[in-house]
């Protein structure tokens, strides 16, 4: 949707979410239509996946293209499986780590990696490194012919005073934890093929893309709704709704370069927690109780850049502020993920 198109006051349902997140923007039709071949999307059924791998096959068919999609995964549950099917998504099932049956997966020349571990990587460390370290490598070599866009996490730069904005693709790194420093070893390998490989690769280091069932507002909002205390020690945060997270992504493609082109992804703003936690108190008609001291450093991105090539979020904090108290007020359904974006220690 364009900032010209009128935006809903309330989105209704889950089909009209799935709906808004999956539109196209012109960026994302300026790349696809540049880009021939198909598109295998990685670790295709997170909460990301599957509204990107639609946004692709939508833009796709706007462009009267024929390509396939692929969304590869798991798949836990037929459900997650039937939903990529019903949107004109083929599905292979896969163990990514299994050497086999990642050769046995078909050629294509344009590659979305999701792939990789976050939540519950404490005390499971071993396997956080594997997924996030080891298989990116693996990924490398299997589609050492294709372009590549892969997802980082703004977490490799640690925490930073909140005065200077938020970290910038130059800055230095500081990764924090086993996550953080296996998300910056999954970028030392990809550069590593990208380079050895003449691989072209774009790296996206994301900040809290959300939707209505899960997120930084969302969590907030719940905590107000059900009268939970709210840690500030994490002061401020960045969100980005996640079509526009998508959108930029996938418009990504069009910078893959070898060694590899690095994006933040977020928000524009230095999102406050008390702030939002007190808006929601206004909309909810609750009032928000804290706990913990606002700190002078945060988890913090710049994303400058990529709002220079691809122009600002479609979707404004304001507008994701209202649609998510609306959306708990209604009864909308939760996935039941909280972000823990609170976290300054680096254990998830």
């Amino acid at each position: 949707m364009s900032r010209e198109q009128q935006l809903p006051e309330t989105i209704r349902d889950v089909a009209h979410l799935e709906d808004l997140l999956s539109t196209p923007s012109a960026a994302v039709l300026a790349t696809l239509k540049k880009l021939d071949g198909d598109f295998i999307i990685l670790g295709a059924a997170g909460k990301m996946g599957p509204s990107l791998s639609r946004m692709i096959r939508r833009g796709l068919d706007t462009l009267g293209k024929k390509s396939r999609v692929i969304a590869v995964s798991r798949f836990s549950t037929p459900a997650a499986e039937q939903h990529f099917k019903a949107h004109g998504i083929e599905t292979i099932k896969a163990d990514l780590l299994d050497p086999r049956q990642l050769d046995a997966l078909p050629n294509a020349p344009n590659i979305v990696y999701m792939a990789g571990m976050k939540f519950g990587s404490t005390n499971q460390e071993a396997l956080t490194w594997a997924m996030n370290v080891y298989l990116p490598g693996m990924v490398c070599q299997r589609y050492r012919d294709s372009r590549i866009v892969a997802f980082s996490s703004g977490n490799i730069y640690g925490l930073a005073p909140v005065h200077v904005g938020g970290s910038r693709e130059t800055d230095p790194l500081n990764p924090v934890g086993d996550y953080a420093m296996s998300v910056l070893g999954r970028e030392r390998i990809l550069e590593h093929f990208s380079r050895t490989l003449s691989i072209p690769i774009s790296i996206i280091r994301l900040n809290y893309a959300i939707d209505m069932r899960y997120g930084v507002l969302h969590d907030l909002a719940t905590k107000v709704l059900n009268s939970q205390p709210i840690d500030l020690a994490m002061s401020h945060a960045n969100v980005i709704w996640q079509g526009d997270a998508n959108a930029m992504s996938i418009a990504a493609f069009d910078r893959a370069a070898v060694p590899p082109f690095i994006l933040n992804v977020t928000g524009p703003e230095l999102l406050s927690v008390r702030q939002v936690a007190q808006q929601f108190g206004r909309l909810l008609n609750k009032q928000p109780t804290f706990t913990g001291e606002e700190t002078a450093t945060a988890l913090l991105s710049n994303a400058q850049l990529a709002h220079r090539l691809y122009g600002p979020p479609r979707i404004a904090l304001e507008q994701l502020i209202e649609w998510t108290a609306n959306w708990l007020k209604q009864g909308g359904q939760t996935l039941g993920k909280p972000t823990h974006f609170e976290t300054r220690d680096g254990r998830f």
